[in-house]
């Protein structure tokens, strides 16, 4: 064969791939935090893990809601996430039904209300209260649903067809009682703390006593990390950055007098 020949060859076998653009999962999957304030597409319907149609403003009951995106057979963190928000809202003391509800959805179009059935019998097992808790709701639906409400919240996700896997972010959503995004509660690590000050600011001042409102005095949300953390240590922490550049201040002025004394000094 020819050099001419091969040089051709491995053209030909070379072009395709230069022009094929690498599969990247993460893309589109992130949380687009410019979402918060939005409101959600009330009037979009879904199937619950009873089988039943349900509208997602009827199941808000105009309470604070935490929304969860997932897909109910992931092999990886959405198990995790919803472990995690359960345990959590053990540890704080507002109560499912009484003062929130919790809204799981799948964007996965594969899934249906079976696979819902199955995620609430695997709950079931470590907190045996949800089987019947009309105040949990676990979501499939068509795309044009589950896409509107992934899309009004700012959640993104990709389907890698090699793996069969979603590509997505592990997060819950806090919800108003009006249907308005509040706040977005990254990963695994969010704390009681972190939840309860998200119900309380998502209840607009009707959810939690005045010790929870003078709370979120006290705190603010980071919208990087996802949590809240002290606005006093913060303050402290200027506070205390001002006070050392203030003595260092007068120590360098006490210095330069004592110095210019001397040299005034026969």
């Amino acid at each position: 064969m020819s050099l001419e020949r091969l040089l051709l060859i491995l053209l030909l076998i070379w072009l395709p791939c230069a022009g094929a653009t690498a599969f990247d999962p993460f893309a589109a999957a992130g949380i687009d935090v410019a979402h918060v304030g939005a409101k959600l597409p009330l009037d979009t319907r879904f199937t619950d893990q009873h089988g039943q149609t349900v509208r997602l403003g009827d199941l808000l009951h105009g309470q604070p809601t935490v929304v969860v995106p997932l897909y109910y057979r992931c092999p990886n963190v959405c198990g995790a996430a919803l472990s995690t928000l359960f345990n959590q809202l053990a540890n704080q003391p507002y109560r499912l039904g009484r003062d929130f509800q919790v809204i799981a959805f799948s964007f996965d179009l594969r899934e249906d209300a079976g696979a819902a059935r199955e995620e609430l019998t695997k709950l079931a097992r470590h907190w045996p209260q949800l089987q019947n808790e009309p105040a949990l709701h676990l979501l499939t639906s068509d795309a044009a649903s589950s896409q509107a409400l992934a899309a009004a919240l700012g959640f993104g996700y990709r389907f890698d067809e090699q793996l069969q896997q979603y590509a997505h972010s592990s997060a819950v959503a806090v919800i108003t009682g009006d249907g308005r995004l509040s706040r977005w509660l990254y990963g695994l690590g969010y704390q009681p703390e972190d939840l309860r000050l998200a119900l309380t600011e998502a209840g607009q001042g009707k959810l939690g006593e005045l010790k929870e409102q003078l709370l979120l005095l006290c705190y603010h949300y980071d919208p990087q990390s996802g949590t809240y953390s002290s606005r006093i240590i913060g303050l402290l922490q200027v506070a205390g950055s001002a006070t050392v550049l203030v003595l260092g201040g007068f120590i360098f002025l006490a210095l330069r007098r004592d110095k210019r004394r001397r040299e005034v000094q026969p």
